[in-house]
């Protein structure tokens, strides 16, 4: 089974490529010769490549620049997306596709089903739903798509939440976090292996003539605040030696701190379906992130030594 990975440069790319099973032919072209942006370079490259599979883990991810930079986060998060969609329907082939929980405006207080209208309040969602639409279009058949939302989406790797957060509290004496806006944070490892099982499944479907789900919500269990990941993260890192002076942490509201998007209150998926029909065995988002730093801090001493 051939497989065209995109975005695998990136913290989740990188995760799909380390858990790749070993029977998978994966392909994964760097940006050069397969950016989100040039939809006419996608498009040759899925007919020129005919992949049985494309996981498309690249997107335009900056919430902050996506209000500035409209046009390109159009192109990455729903041009480049409908691209890929328009060749695989000529070329019989199949897409996962990641999505986000931003594509909610938060604004009720139990978990999103996927089947919940989307509302995005900033750019950075608007545009990935926009992407949602147009590859629904284009792939309408049954087994032929499924879109998997996440959140909070973390790893060692990278420019994310985690990865940040560890920096700041070594470098700074303070360091406020937002109390106020709540979601499931996801390691990049739980997600990979969801995607490599929702694969598996949907050709298992699809020999047994079974209708895939066309949308999935998949996140690490549990809840949490910002603030609560920031404290996280800083216990991971005291406890692995990778801070030493730990700063104080400050839990302040959402309009104390100065950002151009507005983010949802309260994002939290509703992955319950999700883990029960993967059969997948979710663990809580705190032992998935210490997993993660645990493996990291394994294969750098490894390397090291």
């Amino acid at each position: 089974m051939k497989i065209l990975l995109i975005g695998s440069s990136g913290q989740l790319g990188r995760e799909i490529i380390k858990s790749s099973p070993k029977n998978i032919d994966l392909i994964y072209p760097s940006k050069i010769n397969f950016d989100l942006s040039n939809t006419s370079q996608c498009y040759k490259y899925i007919l020129d490549t005919l992949p049985d599979w494309v996981i498309n883990s690249g997107a335009y991810t900056n919430v902050e620049k996506a209000e500035k930079e409209k046009e390109i986060a159009y192109e990455i998060n729903a041009k480049g997306p409908q691209s890929i969609a328009k060749a695989l329907s000529k070329t019989d082939g199949k897409l996962i596709h990641i999505s986000t929980d931003y594509v909610f405006n938060g604004e009720q207080n139990t978990p999103y089903k996927v089947n919940k209208k989307t509302s995005p309040i900033n750019y950075y969602g608007f545009s990935k739903a926009t992407g949602e639409e147009l590859i629904q279009k284009l792939l309408p058949e049954n087994n032929k798509l499924c879109i998997i939302r996440t959140s909070w989406l973390m790893s060692p790797y990278g420019n994310n939440f985690a990865t940040k957060i560890m920096k700041l509290l070594q470098d700074r004496d303070e360091v406020k976090v937002v109390y106020d806006q709540i979601s499931s944070p996801t390691s990049t490892k739980s997600l990979a292996n969801a995607i490599w099982k929702a694969i598996e499944l949907n050709n298992l479907f699809s020999l047994t003539k079974k209708n895939f789900p066309k949308t999935i919500h998949f996140s690490n269990s549990g809840i949490a605040s910002w603030y609560d990941v920031a404290e996280a993260i800083g216990e991971i890192g005291i406890k692995k030696g990778l801070i030493k002076d730990m700063a104080t942490l400050l839990p302040i509201e959402s309009s104390e701190y100065q950002t151009v998007a507005l983010r949802p209150k309260y994002s939290v998926l509703d992955s319950s379906q999700t883990n029960n029909f993967l059969n997948i065995r979710n663990i809580h988002w705190r032992k998935a992130l210490l997993e993660d730093f645990e493996n990291f801090l394994n294969l750098h001493n490894h390397k090291i030594n």
